[in-house]
C-alpha cells in the first residue's frame, strides 16, 4: 500500500479531528480517579466524542492483526499493559497506577489519534521517570520529522532516549500513517530490531502525516498478551508508558496536530 500525501487543506481537516481527540483525552485525564473502572472511562469517551459530533475510530474497527472488531472506543492500558487495553467493568483503577489512554476519532471523513499516560494519585519515582522518558522520546522523534529524513531516524530518536534513561522501547509495536483512515502506511516501529525485521524504511516527504507513539517499559523490550485477545502487556509485567502525537511532515518543519494545553 502506498504512503498517502496530504495537502495543507487536508492537514487542517486532520487537525480538526486531532483537536477533538485531544479534548476527549483531556476530559478523561481530569475524570480518572481511584475506584473508577476502565469501562466507565470508555463510556465517558463515547459521550465526549458524541458531544463534539465525532465518531470513535476504534469502536468496531477490525485491525489487520485481529479476526474480530475491537468492541470499545477507548484503549485503557494499566501499568504493565502497553496498548490495546480492553476496558473491562471488573478492571478497577487504583491509587499509584499509571494508565495509558489511547483514543481515535473521525470528523468529516478524516481521522485523529492520540495517547497519553496518566498518573493516578501518587505514583512511584520509577513510574514518574518512565512517563518523563516516554514523553521525551516522543518530543525527540517529532524533531526529526522533516522531508529528506527517514522513518529509521524516528526509530533511532526513540531508541536513543529510552537508552539514556535505562528503559526499553518495545518490539513489534509502533506508530503509523494517518489521514482518511486511522491506520495507514508507513509503520513506524519503536525498536530498531523491528525495523530491521520489517525490512521497510521510508523517506519522509512533504504531506506525510504520522502518528508517532513510543511505548517504553521498565524491564524488557519483549511483549506478551493477557489472554483477552486484545491487551498487550510487557513480557516481564514491568510498568509501561505510552504517548502519541500526530505530526505533519512539511518543508517548514514538523507540525504537531495534537496540541495539549499543558504542553
Amino acid at each position: 500500500m502506498a504512503v498517502e500525501l496530504y495537502s495543507f487543506k487536508e492537514i487542517e481537516k486532520i487537525r480538526r479531528a486531532c483537536s477533538v481527540v485531544v479534548e476527549v483525552l483531556e476530559s478523561l485525564a481530569k475524570a480518572i480517579r481511584p475506584g473508577m473502572s476502565a469501562y466507565e472511562l470508555d463510556m465517558l469517551a463515547r459521550e465526549e466524542a458524541k458531544k463534539r459530533g465525532a465518531k470513535p475510530a476504534f469502536l468496531n474497527y477490525k485491525p489487520p492483526f485481529s479476526n474480530e472488531p475491537f468492541p470499545a472506543s477507548l484503549c485503557v492500558s494499566i501499568n504493565e499493559a502497553v496498548v490495546h487495553g480492553l476496558p473491562k467493568k471488573e478492571q478497577v483503577i487504583k491509587e499509584g497506577d499509571i494508565v495509558s489512554l489511547d483514543f481515535g476519532a473521525y470528523v468529516e471523513g478524516y481521522a485523529g489519534d492520540s495517547a497519553i499516560t496518566v498518573a493516578v494519585g501518587q505514583v512511584s519515582k520509577e513510574k514518574e521517570l518512565l512517563m518523563k522518558a516516554t514523553k521525551e522520546a516522543l518530543e525527540e522523534a517529532v524533531k526529526v520529522c522533516v522531508p529528506g529524513n527517514w522513518v529509521s531516524d524516528i526509530v533511532e530518536a526513540i531508541y536513543r532516549v529510552a537508552k539514556k534513561y535505562g528503559f526499553y522501547p518495545l518490539k513489534n509495536l509502533g506508530g503509523h500513517g494517518i489521514g482518511r483512515k486511522v491506520h495507514e502506511e508507513p509503520f513506524i516501529p519503536n525498536h530498531p530490531d523491528t525495523l530491521r525485521q520489517e525490512k521497510k524504511d521510508y523517506k519522509l516527504r512533504q504531506g506525510m502525516v504520522l502518528a508517532i507513539e513510543p511505548m517504553l517499559a521498565v524491564g524488557t523490550d519483549e511483549i506478551s498478551h493477557d489472554g483477552d485477545r486484545w491487551t498487550v502487556i510487557t513480557a516481564d509485567r514491568s510498568p509501561s508508558a505510552h504517548y502519541e502525537y500526530v505530526v505533519a511532515v512539511t518543508k517548514q518543519g514538523p507540525i504537531v496536530l495534537t496540541e495539549y494545553r499543558d504542553g
